[in-house]
């Protein structure tokens, strides 16, 4: 029997670690996930990852951070190094989504870049336009973006016509140049391979 592995894992990444779990038949990966919305907080993260590992501790073999730093300042790792608990390497998602190499080419070429995930671009409109209260102020909305020169969408799936008409859509709004670059889930796939992997070798005795 394969140890069960508990992923802790970022909201804004549920859809697709579900996703994953299903393509890859991942089914020892149990997956608790945290409100998208502690990335307006990020001095919460680490206390409400040390709480589900709290929670969990003595349940399972194996858990997992599906966390990048998100704003931690490094607080998370500190964290998860004293409980010698992994996550996912990178700063934010848009670094292991595009790849470490190929996010750092994007930022030297173009500093003033914003980027979207297909779970930012779907939640657009709620924590962007409404978030930042462009809905009801748009006359801040150079305030916000006005150092900004383009937005790239880094798609997790190959974005069809609709999805493309979004993201041109919030280029639009936004004022900015849209780039589409379709990386797939990048590094998230490859970690959460890894850790099931690791899993599978570690077999209980029957």
């Amino acid at each position: 029997m394969t140890p069960r592995v508990l992923l802790i894992a970022c909201g804004a990444l549920a859809h697709e670690i579900v996703a994953l779990r299903s393509l890859h038949q991942w089914q020892h990966l149990d997956v608790q996930c945290l409100p998208a919305d502690l990335h307006n907080r990020p001095q919460e993260i680490p206390a409400a990852v040390q709480a589900k590992i709290d929670a969990n501790r003595g349940h399972y073999e194996t858990m997992f951070v599906a966390f990048a730093d998100c704003g931690t300042g490094g607080r998370l790792d500190a964290m998860l190094e004293r409980e010698g608990v992994e996550r996912i390497a990178g700063a934010h998602c848009y670094e292991f989504y595009a790849g470490h190499d190929a996010f750092d080419a994007m930022a030297q070429d173009e500093p003033g870049t914003l980027y979207l995930t297909d779970f930012l671009l779907r939640h657009f409109e709620r924590l962007i336009v409404r978030g930042l209260g462009l809905d009801r102020h748009p006359e801040l909305l150079p305030q916000y973006f006005g150092n900004y020169t383009r937005l790239v969408f880094l798609a997790q799936l190959v974005p069809d016509a609709a999805t493309l008409a979004l993201a041109q859509a919030a280029a639009d709004r936004l004022e900015l140049r849209l780039e589409v670059r379709h990386c797939g889930y990048g590094e998230l796939e490859t970690s959460l391979a890894r850790v099931s992997r690791g899993a599978q070798v570690m077999q209980w005795p029957s």
